[in-house]
């Protein structure tokens, strides 16, 4: 169990009232995003791919754009194909995406550069502060800093009596 999902079952635990729902916009990040800012990469290896203009990061990856942190297993960016700039990123395994005070795990996250949305799937749990919320997927707006949470939604709030 990573430190992210052991503080969020403990976060979960101590709250009194679940609420279940299908779909959940939130705040996520203490600041909104500049999607244009540049991308620091840093990894155990890299291999690119001339003829599908594709780079793949893997080991201890860590992906760095303003506040933001990105990390995972294996990172594949893909470029545009007039080679200007970045189009998006495909991280799997063990993805956590962190802003400010706000964190999130999933299985993947797909990160589209033009729209400065960060999707992601796979047993998504976010923390924020002592609150944690859980779903099948979690759509992150870099632009304006909130995030939808879909699919069996699960959270427990305090009712501020704990």
């Amino acid at each position: 169990m990573t430190f992210l999902r052991a503080v969020a079952c403990i976060a979960l635990l101590g709250f009194s009232t679940p609420v279940l729902a299908q779909g959940t916009q939130v705040a996520f990040g203490a600041i909104q995003q500049d999607t244009s800012a540049p991308i620091e990469v840093s990894a155990d290896e890299l291999n690119v791919d001339q003829k599908t203009g594709a780079a793949t990061f893997t080991g201890n990856v860590v992906i760095g754009q303003g506040a933001m942190r990105l990390s995972a297993a294996r990172v594949l960016v893909i470029y545009r194909e007039d080679e200007a700039g970045i189009q998006s990123l495909e991280a799997t395994g063990g993805v956590t995406l962190a802003s400010g005070d706000d964190a999130a795990e999933a299985q993947r996250a797909d990160y589209d550069i033009d729209s400065g949305v960060i999707v992601m799937t796979g047993d998504v749990l976010m923390a924020q502060g002592r609150s944690a919320l859980s779903a099948d997927r979690m759509s992150v707006n870099l632009d304006d800093g909130t995030a939808r949470m879909q699919g069996r939604v699960k959270t427990i709030l305090q009712t501020g009596n704990n």
